[in-house]
Formats: C-alpha cells, sequence, structure tokens
C-alpha cells in the first residue's frame, strides 16, 4: 500500500513538472532573447536592419540589465557610460540610454554584435568554452 501511495505522489509530481516546462515553451522565455522579448516593449522603428532586434523600457539601463542579468547570467558583461553590454553563448543584449525615458535595448547574434561592438567591448569581452565569433579555436579563419 505504501508503494501505491508513491507511485501516485511520483505521477503527480511528473505531471507538475511536464506543466511546468510546457508553460516555459510556450512563453518561449527559454533564452535571454526570448526573456527580452516577453518582458519590453518591441520597438521595430529602432532595429538595427535584420541583424538587432529593438526594444524599449521607461527604466534605466543599469535596472534593465539587473532585471535581465537576475534571470539569465551573462557570460560577460561590461558597463561604460555609453551603456550595458551583455554576452551569452549565442547573443549580445546591448542596453543603451534612450534620451531620459529610459532604456534601448538590442538583442542580436553574436557574429554580427561582436564587430558592431568591438571598438567598446573587444578588449572586455571573453570567450567562454574557447569558441570566438568565426566559430573556431586558435588560427580559425586564416
Amino acid at each position: 500500500m505504501a508503494y501505491r501511495r508513491w507511485f501516485v505522489i511520483g505521477i503527480g509530481l511528473a505531471l507538475v513538472g511536464v506543466l511546468v516546462a510546457g508553460v516555459g515553451l510556450l512563453t518561449g522565455s527559454f533564452s535571454p532573447r526570448g526573456y527580452v522579448s516577453d518582458n519590453y516593449a518591441r520597438a521595430t522603428g529602432q532595429d538595427i536592419g535584420r541583424d538587432a532586434l529593438a526594444y524599449t523600457s521607461s527604466k534605466a539601463p543599469s535596472a534593465v540589465a539587473d532585471q535581465i542579468t537576475g534571470v539569465w547570467e551573462p557570460a560577460d558583461r561590461y558597463v561604460d557610460g555609453s551603456g550595458v553590454y551583455l554576452r551569452y553563448d549565442d547573443d549580445a543584449v546591448v542596453i543603451l540610454p534612450l534620451a531620459a525615458v529610459g532604456s534601448l535595448i538590442l538583442v542580436e547574434k553574436m557574429t554580427t554584435a561582436y564587430p558592431r561592438y568591438y571598438g567598446t567591448v573587444g578588449n572586455y569581452w571573453g570567450w567562454g568554452r574557447g569558441t570566438s565569433v568565426r566559430g573556431g579555436g586558435p588560427g580559425a579563419g586564416k
């Protein structure tokens, strides 16, 4: 009889896990890109071509960065007077001040973000897991 109770409890916990995973899949918040998309207002007029998708917030760049990094820990974070630059495995999230009304949040793939922001983050952003923008190890792209 005790085994049956544990079996029922196990099934119940499994169902709760499936429910939580299903909600996560439907909301698309399994990446920094998804989190930004779900939590900030889209600003298509501020997009940088097809590379960087723009969002806005009424909060200061540091507050937006704290919200995002509270949920998604970046591999690197660089802050200077121009904004907050967050590097993740595949994406970059750049948070810039927006003329006294909050922040402009740009999300783009690392392959386009690194060259775009190299002048700012080139000596600060590292490359965890031995990867690079060129996709190879030492000597790649030569």
